[in-house]
C-alpha cells in the first residue's frame, strides 16, 4: 500500500512533459537574475530571494485553477513564509489592474509580482498554470510543479520538506 502511495504522490508530484519555453530554466539550474515588476508593492531583483528556499507560484487573474489554489498558497505563506522559506507570485496576467483585483479579493499577503513581457513566463517554463517552483538557499530550481494543489494538506507540508530539504 506505502509503494502505491508514493508512485501516487510522485505522479501527483511529477513534472509533465511538456515543450519548454524559450530560454527556460531547468530544474538543477539556477535562476538568472532579472527584475520582478511588485504589483502592489515595490520592485525587486530576484536576487533579493537568495539565501533562503523561495516558492514561487505562476497565475493569473482568469485561471480557474490558479484562483482555487490561492488559498493554500496564502497559508504556505501566512504559516511559513519568511520562517522555513519565502513565497512570492508572479502574474501572467496582461491587465496589472485585473491581477491587483484578484490580490486584494483573495487578501493575499505574499508579495506579488507581474510579468507583462513574458520574461519570468519563458524563463520560469509557465506554458501551462498554475505552475508552482521550489527554488533552494543558492537559487537553484529543485522541482516544478503544474497544476493547482492544496498545499496546506499535512502530505503537501512533508513534500514541501522533502523538496526543500528543510524541517518542517
Amino acid at each position: 500500500m506505502k509503494a502505491l502511495f508514493s508512485i501516487f504522490l510522485f505522479l501527483v508530484f511529477s513534472t509533465n512533459a511538456l515543450a519548454n519555453t524559450p530560454g527556460e530554466i531547468q530544474v538543477g539550474e539556477h535562476l538568472r537574475e532579472a527584475t520582478l515588476q511588485g504589483i502592489l508593492g515595490k520592485s525587486k531583483k530576484i536576487s533579493a530571494y537568495r539565501g533562503k528556499p523561495l516558492i514561487i507560484n505562476v497565475w493569473a487573474s482568469w485561471c480557474g485553477p490558479c484562483r482555487d489554489e490561492m488559498a493554500s498558497i496564502e497559508y504556505l505563506s501566512q504559516r511559513y513564509g519568511g520562517k522555513k522559506f519565502n513565497v512570492i507570485g508572479i502574474s501572467t496576467d496582461d491587465d496589472i489592474h485585473a491581477a491587483a483585483a484578484l490580490i486584494k479579493e483573495s487578501k493575499l499577503t505574499f508579495e506579488n509580482y507581474i510579468d507583462s513581457n513574458l520574461l519570468l513566463e519563458n524563463m520560469l517554463g509557465a506554458n501551462t498554470i498554475p505552475l508552482t517552483i521550489f527554488v533552494d538557499a543558492h537559487g537553484r530550481i529543485v522541482k516544478k510543479v503544474r497544476g493547482a494543489r492544496n498545499w496546506q494538506d499535512q502530505e503537501s507540508i512533508q513534500i514541501i520538506g522533502e523538496i526543500l530539504k528543510i524541517k518542517m
